[in-house]
């Protein structure tokens, strides 16, 4: 995957767009049969003049019917080519645009779920979805049409000046004169519309992080008739993004208006010049037609590069944005020095001193000095007060996050210096709140493993007791599940993170409050599938309710990040006080 420099971000205005130079690399042959065309095209465009000049002074000029009828068929067959290379040019340049937008959408996804689960607790995701699909769609424009509009417009500009001063030294002076006219406003307002340009795609991005937070809460919203308010809300963030934009608007206005009115205004002196002189006899008809032909190429082309300058800003600013996500680096990856683990172990995992804090709580230890040895096959249960530590345990052995002292084991090998993707493949979570994905129910349950087949999972669905209910469904294992499972009940989904989780066949088994925002029925249908789940696998259970655990072969007690008691249930009820408290409190009621 093509990744930016450090010193590619501190570039500034358009260099930045150097920074899709390892996107475009790849089709450099593609990149020169458009240039080719390009000149092509761009020459032919130039000669026109010529045969405007050959029409006027040896067909209207003469009076010969005869040289009018040549020229005007030389006259038509260029621009024939012309619209054939026109043609070329415009798919070559097209396919590339769509080809390096699809290539850069590729590597910025492939590179953010390389990204630390942390990342994204502190960046939102509709912001990052916008960059993937409003910033690309940019640059797939500017890539696809807005850089040739502006290499053709520039190529007949320059040429058109090389023609002019052939044809006529004294007009062309007066076209230079006006040059810096037409530069300058360029120079004054380019910088500004590119800052104005990052900050409407800003303005836009929270404008879709806005909406999406709130539909993905609508029965919230809804069930506290929060409607009105959130109209306003978002007509405000809409208000904004439109402010920025007309601010943007009104500055590129002004650029293309003030080249316009010096280009133009430029041609109509020059233009005034050249005929005092046909007048005077010092140039004939058809080199002042000529002249005026190539004034009008290179004022067009002064004209059409300072608009397209103004796309190129937001070009540099979408470019900016999207190399920033290709710079940020991994902090959670495999080691250079990874090693194989031993897979007999009679501890299967291990807690050694063990301290870690969030990265947003820096000064807060969410855990403390945690030593603990799970045996290969030992069902383990994890209980204490919300806050305790209890999930934290679940994501550093998942190693979404590293431990900021001590280490942990898997079958005796430090897990910092085993493969990541091997690392989670031994293990299987079964979350409080399953996720899942608006797909249909295949794809779901065949997330848990790579290249499964639908026997594979009908089977695992079979073991997890969902087939009973999936092939009520309309479509069956077919059936669209609706944004997050949403047409499921919560006990349908539990039952279909199970048999994503029974396809996985994982070594170690993660039970996140798997029941406990279940009604009765349906916990008793999860708890049939966890039962056959936990058989012969390294268990661990996080649990509020006791009455799930009682049969654990160890209940590991937790309070502020530390591990207090730890024992079977009837060990724990004579030896904590904490925990009988919370026994009595539980099976009392």
């Amino acid at each position: 995957m093509p990744t930016a420099s450090a010193e590619t971000t501190k570039k500034t205005g358009l260099k930045t767009l150097l920074g899709l130079w390892p996107f475009l690399k790849p089709y450099k042959l593609v990149l020169i049969a458009a240039a080719f065309t390009l000149i092509f095209t761009a020459s032919l465009n130039l000669s026109l003049g010529q045969g405007v000049r050959l029409i006027v002074d040896d067909g209207f000029i003469k009076g010969s019917l005869q040289e009018l009828n040549s020229t005007l068929l030389l006259f038509l067959a260029i621009v024939a080519l012309m619209a054939i290379g026109t043609f070329v040019r415009f798919y070559l340049v097209t396919w590339i645009g769509e080809r390096v937008t699809a290539d850069i959408r590729k590597a910025v996804f492939n590179h953010l779920i390389t990204l630390e689960p942390n990342y994204f607790e502190t960046n939102r995701s509709a912001e990052l979805t916008s960059r993937l699909t409003t910033d690309t769609t940019l640059l797939q424009s500017i890539i696809g049409s807005s850089i040739s509009f502006a290499l053709r417009s520039f190529l007949l500009m320059l040429g058109g000046i090389i023609m002019l001063l052939l044809t006529n030294i004294k007009l062309t002076a007066v076209v230079f004169g006006a040059l810096p006219l037409v530069i300058l406003p360029i120079i004054i307002f380019g910088k500004r519309v590119r800052k104005l340009s990052r900050d409407s795609q800003d303005s836009v991005a929270d404008v879709g992080t806005y909406a999406s937070e709130v539909l993905q809460q609508i029965k919230t919203v809804q069930s506290y008739t929060r409607e009105d308010k959130e109209r306003s809300s978002f007509s405000k963030e809409v208000e904004k993004a439109f402010n920025v934009a007309k601010s943007r608007i009104i500055n590129r206005g002004l650029l293309t208006a003030l080249v316009m009115l010096f280009a133009f205004s430029a041609i109509g002196l020059m233009v005034y010049m050249g005929a005092s002189d046909v007048l005077q006899g010092n140039m004939s008809g058809g080199e002042l037609a000529a002249f005026v032909f190539y004034a009008v190429v290179v004022a067009s082309g002064i004209a059409a590069v300072s608009e397209v300058l103004g796309e190129l800003q937001r070009a540099a600013g979408a470019t900016e944005r999207l190399l920033e996500l290709l710079q940020v680096t991994p902090t959670i990856s495999s080691t250079t020095d990874t090693h194989a683990m031993q897979t007999a172990s009679p501890v299967h995992i291990r807690f050694d001193n063990v301290d870690f804090s969030y990265p947003s709580r820096p000064d807060t230890l969410a855990l403390r000095n945690i030593n603990i040895d799970i045996q290969r096959g030992e069902t383990v249960a994890i209980v204490g007060s919300s806050g305790a530590g209890k999930s934290t345990l679940f994501e550093l052995l998942q190693r979404f996050y590293d431990t900021k002292k001590g280490s942990i084991l898997l079958n005796d090998t430090h897990l910092h210096k085993i493969d990541l993707t091997l690392a989670r493949q031994q293990m299987a979570l079964v979350p409080q709140q399953p996720t899942l994905f608006s797909t249909d129910i295949l794809h779901n349950i065949g997330y848990g493993k790579v290249g499964a087949t639908e026997e594979d999972i009908i089977a695992a669905a079979k073991a997890a007791h969902a087939h009973e209910f999936i092939i009520k469904l309309p479509q069956q294992y077919k059936s669209f599940l609706g944004e997050r499972g949403v047409r499921l009940s919560g006990g349908q989904k539990q039952r279909i993170a199970i048999a994503r989780a029974i396809l996985n066949d994982p070594d170690v088994l993660l039970l996140d409050e798997a029941t406990s925002a279940l009604d009765a029925e349906s916990e008793l249908w999860v708890q049939k599938a966890l039962q056959g789940l936990m058989e012969n696998r390294t268990t661990l259970i996080i649990a509020h309710r006791l009455a799930t655990i009682v049969h654990a072969d160890r209940i590991l007690l937790m309070d502020d990040g530390q591990l207090i008691a730890q024992g079977t249930h009837e060990q724990l009820l004579n030896s904590s006080p904490i925990y009988k408290n919370l026994a009595n409190l539980q099976f009392n009621h």
